[in-house]
């Protein structure tokens, strides 16, 4: 797997946050037997060594009921960390191992559904949003005055319904990078999502910036090809 620490500028970001640290994890799909669990208390155990500012989880935390003891033991070891669920964690898909899972609440994480968290950090407030991924296809109502706001939303295709200037910040999940990839000149073809306009990486629509997550589990198939999994912290700068 890739660990792996990646500047961002984001415009409008205040002089006392430069530097900011986020670590971003997506996608642990925890309960199913698979090398992702391996990933996932890797990543745990880097991002708790770091110590970041802050934590996301951008959803699909458990895919079968029998993860959750597991995840609720790993979001202990995460500093300040926000999380929101993915539509396998609700079973909203065509993955026939997934169960719905009932998670109201992991402290000491915050678990965000359709709502922020105003905190401080350097002095600045920074609104954290997490959307419910039964509300994907609405637009996002959730932005708040802040030195910086972030939003957290499963499906990265939340950045073509953002009102401009609403968010500095989205961190999305969902794509794997395509899980099971084909090489070919110049690229991949990546078999899950071959379609997406949002594989991996960061991205920008005006003010706004966001990284998709390639995510550290599994789903279908128990295996990863040309996809690594990664866990992102993510350095803020200002934009120059």
């Amino acid at each position: 797997m890739r660990l792996r620490v990646l500047g961002v500028e984001v415009p409008g970001l205040p002089p006392a946050l430069d530097g900011l640290r986020l670590v971003h994890l997506s996608d642990l799909h925890l309960g199913l037997p698979s090398r992702g669990e391996r990933a996932v208390r890797r990543a745990v155990e880097w991002t708790a060594l770091r110590s970041p500012d802050l934590v996301a989880v951008t959803g699909d935390l458990i895919s079968r009921r029998r993860g959750e003891p597991l995840l609720r033991e790993l979001v202990e070891r995460l500093p300040a960390c926000y999380c929101i669920l993915g539509n396998h964690d609700l079973a909203l898909g065509r993955d026939p191992l997934s169960q719905p899972v009932e998670l109201e609440d992991l402290a000491p994480a915050t678990l965000l559904l359709d709502e922020g968290r105003m905190i401080e950090i350097r002095g600045c407030r920074v609104w954290v949003a997490g959307l419910d991924p039964r509300s994907r296809g609405r637009e996002p109502d959730l932005g708040h005055p802040a030195d910086l706001s972030i939003l957290l939303s499963h499906f990265p295709s939340v950045l073509d319904r953002l009102r401009p200037g609403s968010f500095h910040l989205v961190l999305a999940g969902h794509m794997h990078d395509g899980q099971i990839c084909l090489p070919y000149p110049g690229g991949k073809l990546r078999l899950a999502h071959p379609r997406a306009r949002y594989a991996r990486g960061l991205y920008r629509r005006g003010q706004t910036v966001m990284h998709v997550s390639p995510g550290l589990g599994t789903t279908f198939l128990p295996l990863r090809f040309l996809a690594r999994p990664e866990a992102t912290e993510l350095v803020l700068r200002p934009a120059s």
